[in-house]
Parts: C-alpha cells; structure tokens; sequence
C-alpha cells in the first residue's frame, strides 16, 4: 500500500517528506559518502541488521528519496578544462517557450545542472566543455540558436572551491 502511495505521488509530481530516524540518516550519510560499501558495511555503520538496511534502502528507492547511485568523475580528468555559469533569459515568458527551452537543454550534454531562478534571468546553467573553441561553439550554435533566448552571458570558474553532492542531514 505505502509502496502504491509512492508511485502514485511521484507519477503526479508531488513530493512529500519521510520521517527520517537516527539509524536512516546514518545509513544515507554511508551512503552519500560511498554508495559502493557492503550491505554488511552500511548496516554495522547504520546500527542496523542487513535485511532491515537492504529493507530500508529499498523503500528510499521506492520513494523517491534515493535517486540514483552514480559514479563521480572528476572533470579536469576526463578532459572538460572550462566550467562556465551561464545566466540566460528568455525572450517571452510563456508555457510553450519554457517547456520549449527546457527540453533542449536537456538534450545537451555540456550542461550538467539548470536552475529556473527568480531575478534578472530565467535560467542558470552550469556547462563543462574542454576548452574556449567548445564553448564558442556551444554558445553560438547551440544555446543562442534557440528561438526562446533571448540573451546569455557567461562566468567562467576559475576554481572550485566547494563540491558536494551530500545533503545535510
């Protein structure tokens, strides 16, 4: 039933908060920190037995809470040199445009986050390219290309000096 519930929720896009108990939220900071520990692992660090950890791990899935466990690339490795902040507005502020806007960009792999924000611009965007040629190239013929940009400008990250994808729990 409660399984049900999640689906249904998620389905129609609301969202509500889990109750989180000592022993939850020391399983999901194991598992924020290393989502690649042993079940045994993350039980003994949770106080939990091992089925109640895969139990548990299995109803945040179910939920929504956990939603996906990835592998985190190092970017400069991998060969992306530029990260760049691009603050875009919009030429009108209508549904179709919007909806419009925001299924490109999803399509383009340079991004890796977007923000709809309040204020002077519409969006925000975080993109990685390997260097100034890429960027141009993307900018020009990608991102401004778009019927509903208006205008975009750019900051370029000199470096980072926080990451983290862990949430204070």
């Amino acid at each position: 039933m409660l399984e049900e519930a999640f689906h249904i929720f998620a389905k129609f896009g609301y969202y509500f908060q889990m109750n989180l108990s000592t022993a939850d939220r020391r399983l999901l900071n194991a598992l924020q920190r290393d989502a690649s520990r042993s079940q045994s692992d993350l039980a003994e660090l949770a106080g939990m037995s091992r089925t109640s950890c895969w139990r548990r791990i299995r109803e945040f899935e179910e939920a929504g809470l956990i939603e996906a466990q990835v592998a985190i690339l190092n970017p400069k490795i991998a060969g992306f040199n530029i990260q760049v902040l691009v603050l875009v507005a919009m030429t009108e502020h209508t549904d179709e445009n919007r909806e419009s806007f925001e299924r490109h960009v999803s399509l383009l792999p340079e991004v890796t986050e977007c923000f709809s924000v309040s204020g002077e611009r519409d969006y925000v965007l975080h993109v990685l390219v390997a260097d100034m040629d890429a960027y141009n190239e993307f900018l020009n013929a990608r991102l401004l290309k778009h019927a509903a940009v208006r205008s975009a400008s750019s900051t370029f990250v000199l470096r980072r000096v926080k990451y983290s994808t862990e949430l204070p729990l």
